[in-house]
C-alpha cells in the first residue's frame, strides 16, 4: 500500500509534527522495482528520506512490510530513531503456509493483473470479519489501492517480503529505542502470537492487541490507532 493509507494519521498529527508519508519502492509515485531488495536496503532508504528533509531523527510508524523495516531501521540506525511504532508485522521468516499461498498468487497476478478473484482474495487477506461487515468505506479504500498496484513491480516486493524475508528476531534483540508493537486481533496475515513473539524479542517493547481489527489497522481503525500513538509518544 502507498503512503495514502496513513491519511487519517497525517490529519491527526500534522499540527504537532512534520509528517512524511512514504510510498515504498514500487508503490505510488516511487520508482518501479526491477528486482528484489533486502531489508537493510529499505532501512537505508529511510535514512535518505530523513537526509532529504533535513531531519536528524524521527518517530517511525510502519505497517506490515513497513513495520518490519521500522524494526530493521531502529536496529541498524538507532541514532536516527526517536521511537518506533511497528504494526501488524513480524520478525520471523515466512513459514511454509505463506510461501505456498503467496508464491502461486504472485505468479498468477503477473499474468492476469489485479482483477476479479485476485482483488477479492487480497481484500480478504487484508481485512477481518468486523471490517468486511461494518466498515464499507475502509473496504472500498483498500480495494481501490489494490487495483492501483503495479503488479510486475509489486511482485518483486512480495518476493522480498515473503519467501526471502529474513529472521530478524536476533537483530531486534539489539534495539535500544522505545518501541510500540501493535497486533490486530483479526489479522490473518500475521496472527497475534507471531507479532507478540516479535515484541518479546525487543527489549522493553510495549505490546498492544487491537480488537475488531485485521491487517491494515490504520485504515480499518484509525481513531484507536491515533489514540495509541498519541499515548505512546506522550509517555
Amino acid at each position: 500500500m502507498d503512503g495514502s493509507m496513513w491519511a487519517a494519521q497525517e490529519s491527526h498529527f500534522a499540527d504537532r509534527y512534520q509528517v512524511v508519508l512514504v510510498d515504498p519502492p514500487g508503490h505510488g509515485r516511487s520508482d518501479p522495482l526491477t528486482g528484489p531488495f533486502s531489508f537493510a536496503d529499505c532501512a537505508r532508504c529511510v535514512t535518505r528520506i530523513l537526509d532529504g528533509i533535513g531531519a536528524e531523527r524521527a518517530h517511525f510508524v510502519g505497517n506490515s512490510w513497513g513495520g518490519m523495516i521500522g524494526g530493521t531501521f531502529a536496529a541498524l540506525h538507532p541514532a536516527r530513531v526517536l521511537s518506533a511504532v511497528l504494526m501488524n508485522c513480524t520478525a520471523s521468516p515466512a513459514g511454509r503456509r505463506q510461501k505456498f499461498e503467496y508464491g502461486p498468487l504472485n505468479g498468477f497476478s503477473r499474468v492476469i493483473g489485479m482483477r476479479g478473484p485476485l482483488v477479492r482474495a487480497a481484500v480478504g487477506a487484508f481485512t477481518g470479519p468486523t471490517t468486511r461487515r461494518s466498515r464499507p468505506d475502509a473496504v472500498t479504500r483498500i480495494e481501490q489501492a489494490i487495483r492501483r498496484v503495479d503488479v510486475r513491480s509489486s511482485a518483486w516486493a512480495v518476493t522480498s517480503v515473503v519467501p526471502r524475508r529474513p529472521d530478524q528476531l536476533g537483530l531486534f534483540a539489539g534495539i535500544t529505542v522505545p518501541v510500540l508493537v501493535v497486533a490486530g486481533a483479526e489479522d490473518a496475515t500475521f496472527p497475534v502470537g507471531e507479532t507478540r513473539a516479535m515484541a518479546s524479542a525487543i527489549p522493553g517493547a510495549k505490546f498492544v492487541v487491537l480488537p475488531h481489527t485485521a491487517h491494515l489497522a490504520a485504515v480499518e481503525n484509525p481513531g484507536e490507532v491515533n489514540a495509541l500513538i498519541d499515548e505512546f509518544l506522550t509517555a
